[in-house]
């Protein structure tokens, strides 16, 4: 005796009250469903692909600092206090056709002889004199400042190739550190006696400093490249901050 809205089929399978049994979605219901896929992964693969790329940078920003000071501490040792065999030198000596002869880059004299533990697998020294060191990781760095100012106060590092880095590529893909320890005049205080840092010369110790700055603060607006980023980075652990103004890349 059948009870209720539902019972057996002459098959004696269940079936539904109506009398009907719905095996599979309607192709509408599926184009739909797909299309609600199609969106959700349009919006959240973007994110996906910066939080890694986020990930990349701040692993291999957080390895240089650390490793380069550990060498400055390495090298202590050997040679005593950072501040008396620090050297802000640069140049290089040319040919008759105006190219660099190796060997006599002053910057690279001195970084091998006091860093000569850092695991570089390949060095360039450019036409002006710029020397670019490539790192295992894919990392690289060069002393100068864009290609012009030729001492080793100044240091640019690259989370990928240098090549693929446009000129105004810092906070993006190159990040700018300073090695200074022998000034304790008011525009270098912190760095002064210290290893390498961020770019931090003429700090205020405000964040807000940092991240408005109109010569080198990081925002899209500053007349000499966001170099204060590196900054930014760094006081938050080496983690990009949520109001970080940059989509960084490798």
């Amino acid at each position: 005796m059948q009870r209720g809205g539902g019972g057996l089929d002459n098959a004696g399978g269940l079936f539904h009250a109506s009398g009907l049994f719905r095996s599979a979605f309607t192709l509408a219901e599926v184009l739909i469903t797909l299309g609600i896929i199609g969106v959700v992964a349009a919006m959240t693969l973007p994110t996906l692909v910066q939080n890694h790329r986020n990930k990349v940078v701040e692993t291999r920003l957080a390895k240089f600092y650390s490793t380069f000071n550990n060498a400055i501490r390495m090298a202590e040792v050997q040679y005593g206090d950072r501040k008396i065999w620090y050297s802000d030198t640069g140049g290089v000596d040319l040919d008759e056709e105006g190219k660099p002869i190796e060997g006599t880059a002053k910057i690279d004299e001195w970084f091998q002889k006091y860093f000569s533990n850092l695991i570089v697998i390949k060095k360039i020294i450019k036409t002006n004199g710029v020397l670019r060191y490539y790192l295992s990781d894919g990392s690289s760095f060069q002393f100068g400042n864009d290609d012009t100012v030729l001492t080793s106060r100044e240091l640019v590092f690259f989370t990928g190739h240098p090549d693929k880095c446009p000129q105004d590529g810092y906070g993006i893909c190159k990040f700018q550190f300073e090695y200074y320890p022998i000034d304790s005049s008011t525009g270098w205080k912190y760095l002064y006696n210290k290893g390498l840092e961020p770019v931090k010369v003429g700090w205020d110790g405000n964040r807000n400093t940092l991240l408005n700055d109109s010569r080198i603060g990081c925002n899209t607006k500053a007349r000499d490249g966001a170099k204060y980023c590196t900054a930014i980075i760094q006081l938050n652990n080496w983690i990009i901050p949520e109001d970080y103004p940059f989509k960084v890349r490798y």
